[in-house]
């Protein structure tokens, strides 16, 4: 449907709700992030032309005990740097209603919904990313004894797309999903598993994503046009069992053969499996985590690359997220064309008047992160070429139109990254308390950048490339906390970062990341309203172009309003949340934000 139709269906049910005098909960939410940048000549700005730059929403809710109904205005005219040219635009992209009775719910409109771990299907939004994926159409619920079931379907949103057609925004030509999902809690159909403490959760979805024919050609001797499968199924089982201190997830999705630009136009099937097994108890827990993916990159857009739209599912990444400065200059990226994880964490509290633990006591954690790619062989082309890596290019092995490879189950490939980091907190007393953490990545510059097309066999010079060139760092990192009374508070960070660059690739020039850094910042936070903070972040190893970037802010909360201005100075970078990655170009200027909430 489009804006019109949409808006119109949300003002009559809420008239009626409101006719109905029913009790009705009005909510909302301005965010509104502003930059004014200037001129950098070391951070070589010249692409940023504008003069102001801001990313505003605005959210509206209406809630009622039948009908609940919403939208949101988003003005992104020109928005912040960093994001996809397709971002800008304006308009309501987002606007719902939604009928609820007992244990059943149908939204019409705009939605987000997960199915298990998100391995075939996950709608969501991520401001920061400029990540909003969600479906515009019709969403039924149930939940009943036990049973959870969703139905779905609709047309994903793709930046503003649904201003650009004329069908009611049901435009088949950008592509269409639907699906179902069934979770089965076995638990409360058996009494004696409750009694014993069980939780078993069986669950399946499905999910089909509908896009017409292209013309895509595969160049070669077998010169001719693909036949594109209109029609894309998904399929995920999963079970959880949850006893005392013990939880254990095992997930398995399976995608039919879908070539898109992502894969190289390849008919492989796509899957993933996914392993997770916890344990917690008072003073002590633990974590691992195994996942394998392969091929299982899900777009309603096959001729898309885009690294944050058109998503159907998403792969979690199995690396932690790390927030301190220094640790966040190379995070990982989720290779969707193929992987395996591994993540392992254990974190214990040293008991109060122990040698250890003290007077406060101390927690100590422990995580640990590796990922690889899969070992693959790839198969004849349709011209009968075998892959040569000496001489991998259009005219000697085309993978187009082809399987593409096969990879064994346990085979490894390349190193894509590699993290571990050990953290202790201690409280050393009622108005003081320390943090010092220790952190080592290995990180795979060339395929984690996109700086090699993984979608297609690669060369042996750039396969060179992949085992050679890794950034390894070594970073330490101190905090400190000092709170002498309600009104004060002070928090300091500093971080040093040794880093070691191998290989052919030189930094220098492609990003100014070279050498080791040094990060310091100090934060204040007076009368439990006022927050000033200074940072600074600077270059010891680039002889060549020494460079700080620094950050002066002060924040300010009243009742339901936060407002936040700063002066800020920023290198090129990644920001990632959930392995999901965007490049932030380098800037200065003037950062204002405001958010409000009613």
């Amino acid at each position: 449907m489009n804006n019109k139709i949409l808006v119109l269906i949300f003002v009559a049910l809420c008239s009626n709700v409101v006719f109905s005098q029913e009790k009705i909960n009005f909510s909302g939410a301005l965010q509104t992030d502003m930059l004014f940048p200037q001129e950098d000549e070391g951070l070589h700005t010249g692409e940023i032309t504008d003069k102001f730059l801001s990313n505003t929403y605005l959210d509206l809710r209406l809630g009622s005990q039948y009908v609940d109904a919403g939208m949101r205005l988003e003005l992104l005219h020109k928005p912040l740097p960093g994001f996809e040219p397709n971002f800008a635009g304006a308009g309501l992209p987002n606007i719902f209603v939604t009928a609820k009775y007992k244990k059943y719910s149908l939204t019409l409109g705009n939605f987000y919904e997960q199915f298990g771990s998100g391995l075939i299907f996950r709608t969501y939004e991520e401001r920061s990313l400029g990540i909003d994926n969600s479906l515009r159409g019709a969403k039924f619920a149930m939940q009943h004894k036990g049973v959870v079931f969703k139905m779905l379907g609709g047309v994903q949103r793709v930046y503003f797309n649904y201003d650009k057609t004329n069908s009611f925004g049901f435009d088949f030509t950008q592509g269409a999903v639907w699906g179902s999902d069934l979770e089965l809690n076995i638990d409360e159909w058996l009494p004696k598993l409750q009694e014993k403490n069980w939780n078993i959760l069986v669950g399946s979805s499905f999910v089909s994503r509908y896009e017409l024919d292209e013309d895509i050609f595969r160049l070669g001797d077998n010169f001719s046009k693909l036949n594109l499968p209109k029609n894309v199924a998904a399929a995920d089982f999963r079970v959880r069992i949850q006893q005392g201190n013990w939880s254990v997830l095992a997930e398995y999705a399976i995608k039919a053969n879908d070539p898109s630009a992502d894969n190289g136009y390849i008919y492989k099937n796509g899957s993933a499996l996914l392993l997770s097994a916890t344990y917690s108890q008072k003073g002590m827990s633990a974590l691992f985590q195994a996942k394998r993916s392969d091929n299982m990159s899900f777009r309603s857009a096959r001729s898309s690359k885009s690294p944050t739209s058109t998503f159907i599912n998403h792969l979690p990444a199995f690396t932690q997220t790390h927030t301190y400065a220094l640790a966040t200059l190379h995070p990982y990226a989720t290779q969707p064309l193929g992987e395996w994880a591994f993540q392992g964490s254990f974190g214990y509290n040293f008991k109060k008047g122990t040698k250890m633990g003290g007077k406060y006591g101390t927690n100590f954690k422990l995580n640990a992160s590796y990922i690889c790619g899969l070992k693959k062989e790839f198969l004849p082309d349709l011209d009968g070429n075998t892959y040569n890596p000496k001489f991998p290019n259009a005219n000697d092995y085309n993978v187009m139109g082809s399987n593409g490879y096969k990879a064994k189950f346990f085979g490894f490939g390349d190193t894509y990254y590699f993290d571990v980091n050990l953290e202790f907190n201690k409280k050393i007393s009622k108005i003081f308390s320390l943090s010092a953490t220790y952190l080592f990545q290995n990180y795979n510059k060339f395929v984690i950048e996109g700086k090699v097309d993984m979608s297609n066999p690669i060369s042996k010079r750039e396969q060179e490339n992949i085992n050679a060139n890794f950034v390894k760092s070594h970073i330490l990192v101190a905090e400190m906390k000092y709170q002498p009374q309600k009104n004060f508070a002070m928090r300091t960070e500093l971080q040093y970062l040794f880093k070691q660059s191998e290989g052919k690739f030189d930094e220098k020039i492609n990003g100014n990341n070279y050498g080791d850094w040094v990060y310091a910042l100090v934060e204040f936070s007076l009368f439990r309203s006022l927050m000033i903070s200074l940072s600074d972040m600077y270059n010891l190893g680039n002889s060549e172009n020494k460079q700080h970037y620094y950050m002066v802010s002060a924040t300010y909360n009243i009742g339901a309003h936060r407002i936040q201005a700063g002066y800020v100075r920023t290198k090129e970078g990644y920001n990632c949340s959930g392995g999901v990655c965007r490049t932030i170009p380098a800037y200065k200027g003037f950062q204002i934000s405001y958010n409000l909430t009613f």
